[in-house]
């Protein structure tokens, strides 16, 4: 039987839960407005002097800081949280300083080291912060492009629309047909491998994928992906440590 996909809506645990994979799933793809966005974080351990930060979202004048994996704080202009100094905010971006080095950033993007060292990728573990709208959504790279993920436990693979793929330098039609269902009834995609998939600090190598010609809102970072993980939820915060 030809292999099938439907996109659905992010399933989430329950609150102190570690995920059993699988299950019903509900579709959607509508965006909330967010007050406060997620932060995304990669931790690589034994990395004594090595930090990284995200700007999760801002809370008026003040910089909401995603530091390490921790909780998100709000810091205001001239604090310092963890090592980290707010020097300036402005819209949907901050300013920010350790140990003498700056950095700007800005609201969504990836987390960045304040370690001399440059990042390659061995980090066992990810923090994302549910957005108001209820999903789990972060930047991210396939194939070393930059793109954006919700977390979707109901998808089987790593999906996304052939624009996304060709944006992300994919050469999805060498890949292997199937057919595929979607709202307009049953089309075709392709299935393909990712060399590579990173979110924050860790990245994942030969990842199945779909790509469909249906357009989306966001690539759906599914089971492929997250089963090399385990995951758990604590309130409104979802972490996944490396299994492999």
């Amino acid at each position: 039987m030809a292999p099938t996909l439907v996109a659905s809506r992010t399933a989430l645990p329950p609150e102190g839960a570690v995920l059993a994979w699988g299950g019903p799933a509900r579709r959607t793809f509508a965006a909330a407005h967010m007050t406060i966005l997620l932060g995304v974080l990669g931790l690589s351990h034994g990395a004594a002097n090595a930090q990284s930060v995200m700007l999760a979202g801002m809370m008026g004048s003040k910089a909401l800081l995603v530091v390490d994996g921790g909780a998100p704080k709000s810091v205001a202009a001239g604090e310092t949280y963890q090592g980290v100094k707010v020097i300036s905010t402005s819209g949907e971006q901050a300013v920010i300083e350790q140990s003498g080095k700056r950095q700007t950033l800005r609201v969504g993007e990836s987390p960045v080291s304040l370690s001399n060292s440059v990042s390659a990728g061995r980090g066992t573990r990810i923090v994302l912060t549910e957005s108001s709208g209820g999903h789990f959504m972060t930047a991210g790279q396939i194939n070393g492009r930059a793109v954006q993920f919700m977390v979707d436990t109901g998808a089987t693979s790593v999906a996304m629309s052939m624009q996304d793929a060709e944006r992300a330098g994919i050469s999805y039609k060498n890949g292997q047909p199937v057919r595929m269902s979607t709202a307009n009834g049953i089309t075709q995609g392709y299935r393909v491998k990712l060399n590579s998939v990173r979110v924050g600090d860790v990245e994942v190598f030969d990842v199945d994928a779909v790509v469909t010609p249906q357009p989306m809102h966001y690539l759906l970072l599914g089971n492929s992906f997250l089963t090399r993980f385990q995951m758990k939820r604590e309130n409104n915060v979802m972490t996944l440590d490396k299994r492999y």
